[in-house]
């Protein structure tokens, strides 16, 4: 009986493998897409899934970042052993194919949750490269934020380790950035205390030792994968564990306001529109003129089984497509986020909060 199941289980995947090489050679041209965001339409105040077959294809997309000018758009992609970040650019024709980005192109470590400084000059992101001195390891042994920076032509230099005082002996990850340079970050000890938001400021040039965000961001439930507004306003972050989470047993996504005086708030739920039913938080994004909120989301549209025969070519085209399982981009109108902000905690967006 065993080896029958493995017969047959090798002829419906050889059956799989011949179909997905027909459809490799029936793919057609990569589309014409002009203006904004790829030209896709808008979202109002339902979310829409980003892109479909073009940044959500199906494969693992969730973290994003929007060069300042619009006309680069950066987003991580997982599938099996590929971990890596793709970049697409606007150009004369319109947006190009995404291929994989300059920094990102070492296919033996991950590269992962790109993050754009406020000039466009900078990129931070996560990766599993060992740091000099050390030897490779395995998986995510290694957890670090790594940058390249833009030269004068606009190419992107060879990737570097930001070292200490950010990259520990601990793991961290998911750098995001304010306007002014600082950095907040998730960092996991080895100990296997849960993770917590850090901040680092710069000053003359360097960052300074980082410090933890206070009990109203860290103290309830896991906070992990954090975005800050670029005021510093707001930070929106993936928590599970807490008791108030509308998914239960998910991760959710919660916005921290802060206020002049460098007080938080506690976490206020971004609501079911956002955190929908089933699905876990991964990765927010909100593009600097505030203007929309992307966030990773792995909703699933169900399997028509009742539509016959349910053949291995439609679950292939189920599977090879967005809303399978796996993480997608999402988008929405942010403007709902200022209704959030407790009145305590209410000041002009242009106030840095310093």
């Amino acid at each position: 009986m065993k080896s029958k199941s493995i017969v047959l289980g090798s002829i419906f995947l050889a059956g799989l493998v011949f179909y997905s090489r027909g459809r490799a050679q029936q793919t057609p041209p990569f589309p014409v897409l002009k203006g904004p965001y790829l030209g896709q339409t808008p979202p109002g105040p339902k979310a829409a899934l980003f892109a479909p077959g073009i940044v959500s294809t199906g494969m693992t997309e969730r973290a994003i970042a929007v060069s300042p000018d619009g006309r680069e758009i950066y987003f991580e992609l997982a599938f099996g052993r590929i971990v890596t970040i793709m970049v697409t650019k606007l150009e004369a024709g319109g947006w190009t194919e995404p291929a994989v980005a300059p920094f990102a192109s070492d296919g033996l470590y991950y590269h992962f949750e790109p993050c754009l400084s406020a000039d466009g000059r900078k990129m931070f992101f996560l990766s599993n490269r060992p740091g000099a001195g050390n030897e490779p390891k395995p998986g995510w042994g290694y957890q670090h934020i790594w940058a390249s920076d833009r030269r004068a032509d606009g190419v992107w230099g060879e990737p570097y380790d930001l070292g200490p005082p950010i990259n520990s002996a601990e793991a961290e990850y998911f750098p995001s950035l304010a306007a002014d340079g600082t950095l907040y970050f998730t960092r996991s000890k080895a100990s296997g205390e849960k993770p917590m938001i850090w901040r680092t400021r710069m000053t003359e040039g360097k960052y300074q030792t980082p410090e933890a965000l206070p009990a109203a961001v860290n103290g309830q439930g896991i906070p992990y994968n954090a975005f800050i507004a670029p005021d510093e306003g707001y930070l929106i972050a993936c928590v599970d564990g807490r008791k108030d989470s509308l998914t239960p047993g998910q991760p959710n996504y919660f916005v921290f306001f802060r206020d002049k005086d460098d007080r938080w708030s506690e976490g206020v739920n971004l609501g079911p529109e956002v955190n929908s039913p089933g699905a876990a938080a991964s990765a927010p994004y909100v593009t600097r003129d505030g203007n929309y909120l992307f966030f990773g989301s792995n909703r699933v549209k169900p399997f028509d089984f009742s539509a016959r025969p349910a053949t291995s070519r439609r679950l292939l085209d189920y599977f090879s497509g967005p809303q399978n399982g796996s993480t997608d981009i999402y988008w929405i109108e942010a403007a709902f986020l200022a209704k959030l902000r407790p009145a305590a905690f209410t000041r002009p967006p242009s106030d840095s909060g310093r």
